[in-house]
C-alpha cells in the first residue's frame, strides 16, 4: 500500500494497544515503526527488474520482521523500561505494527516475500488497489483526531474502531474479488474456455468495479466487472505475443518476471526491442511495470539487454478515471479495452 496509509494504520495499531501509557507519542512511534519495511526501496539490486522483484522480499519476510521485533523489544527495555506495560506487550505491539504492513501488502497485486528466504511465490491476494481512500480514511481520521486531542477518555478508543472499520472494507474487497472471478467463470464455461491463469484485481482507487485477466496461450482475455453489473462481463481478446517468448528463453530476467509474477506477462517488439510488461499492475494498457529485455541484432537474431531498464509509465489521465468511475454505476457503454490496450504498442 501507500506510505500514508501504511502509516496511519502503524500508528492506529500502537496507539490501540500502548496509548494509554504513551499517548500522542504511540501514533508517532507507530507511525515511524510502519515504514521500515518499505525502506529496501533505497536499495539498489543491479538493475530494473531486480529492484522490482526484489522489493517486498527479505525486509517484508515474517521471519525478519519477527526478529527485528524481538530485538526493538529487548532493547527498548534495557534503555527505557515503562512500568505502566510488560515487555510481552511492548514486543507484541511492535510485532503487530510491523507484520500488519506486510499482511496489508499481500493483499495488493505486486507480490510480497512473506516467506523469504523461501523461494515461494510471492503472496498478492489482489483484493485492494494500491491506493484506496475507503480503507485509509478511518485510520487517517483516527491518527489526526488522536495527535489532535491526545488519546484519553473516548477518544483512546477511535484508533481500534478504525482499525475494525478498516478491516471490515477490507473483508467486503475480498467479497468483491470472489464476485468477479464467479462472474467471469460462468462466461468462461460457456464459451469453453480453459485458461492458464486468471488474475483479478480492482480497478484504480475502488474496490466496486473489478479487471479480471485471463492468460491463455497465444492471446489474453480482458473483463471489466461491476457489483451492479446485470448482464454477464465482455471478453476483450488482446494479443499476447508469446511467440516472442522463446527468445529469452536465456534471460534471468525474463526467468524472474515469470516467478514474480505468475506468468502473467505480454510480449511485445517496438523499435527493435521486446518489450515485457506485468499485466498485474495498473491498468489495461497503463502497465507501470515494463521492461526491454532483448533488442535486435543487425543480422535479425535478439540479443538480450544485460541491465534492462524501465519505461517510463503512462497512467492514463483524468479521462479515464471518469470512464472507470461512469462504468461503476452503468454497464453501458462498455470501456474501450481495445482501445486503451494499443496504447502498450507504442513508446511512451
Amino acid at each position: 500500500m501507500d506510505s500514508l496509509t501504511q502509516a496511519v494504520l502503524g500508528a492506529c495499531v500502537q496507539g490501540t494497544l500502548l496509548g494509554r501509557w504513551q499517548g500522542r507519542k504511540a501514533l508517532l512511534y507507530g507511525a515511524a515503526l510502519a515504514t521500515l519495511p518499505d525502506l529496501d526501496v533505497i536499495l539498489d539490486y543491479g538493475d530494473a527488474v531486480a529492484n522490482m522483484t526484489q522489493h517486498r522480499g527479505f525486509s517484508h519476510a515474517l521471519l525478519v520482521l519477527s526478529l527485528v521485533a524481538v530485538l526493538l523489544a529487548w532493547f527498548i527495555r534495557r534503555v527505557r523500561p515503562h512500568p505502566g506495560y510488560s515487555g510481552t506487550r511492548l514486543f507484541l505491539t511492535l510485532w503487530l505494527v510491523l507484520i500488519t504492513h506486510v499482511l496489508l501488502d499481500t493483499f495488493t497485486s505486486y507480490g510480497t516475500q512473506l516467506f523469504w528466504p523461501l523461494q515461494s511465490q510471492p503472496v498478492a491476494w489482489s483484493t485492494i488497489f494500491i491506493i484506496d481512500p475507503l480503507y485509509t480514511l478511518p485510520l487517517l481520521l483516527a491518527a489526526i483526531l488522536g495527535a489532535t486531542f491526545g488519546l484519553r477518555g473516548r477518544l483512546r478508543h477511535w484508533p481500534a474502531m478504525a482499525l475494525a472499520l478498516s478491516t471490515l472494507y477490507l473483508g467486503f474487497t475480498v467479497a468483491g474479488k470472489q464476485m468477479a472471478e464467479s462472474s467471469v467463470a460462468a462466461v468462461l464455461r460457456e464459451e469453453g474456455i480453459r485458461p492458464e491463469l486468471v488474475f483479478s484485481a480492482p480497478t484504480p482507487f475502488n474496490s466496486l468495479l473489478w479487471r479480471v485477466v485471463i492468460m491463455d496461450e497465444g492471446h489474453y482475455h480482458e473483463a471489466v466487472v461491476g457489483w451492479l453489473d446485470r448482464e454477464p462481463p465482455r471478453l476483450v481478446s488482446l494479443p499476447r505475443g508469446a511467440e516472442l517468448r522463446p527468445a529469452l528463453a536465456e534471460s534471468a530476467q525474463h526467468a524472474r518476471l515469470q516467478w514474480f509474477s505468475g506468468g502473467a506477462l505480454r510480449y511485445d517488439e517496438m523499435e527493435d526491442q521486446l518489450v515485457v510488461t506485468d499485466l498485474r499492475l495498473g491498468m489495461t494498457g497503463f502497465h507501470p511495470f515494463r521492461f526491454p529485455l532483448a533488442e535486435r541484432a543487425p543480422d535479425g537474431r535478439w540479443e538480450l539487454i544485460d541491465a534492462p531498464e524501465r519505461l517510463a509509465a503512462n497512467r492514463g489521465n483524468s479521462d479515464r478515471l471518469w470512464q472507470l468511475w461512469a462504468r461503476i454505476w452503468n454497464q453501458q457503454p462498455e470501456l474501450p479495452l481495445e482501445h486503451w490496450a494499443l496504447v502498450l504498442e507504442a513508446r511512451h
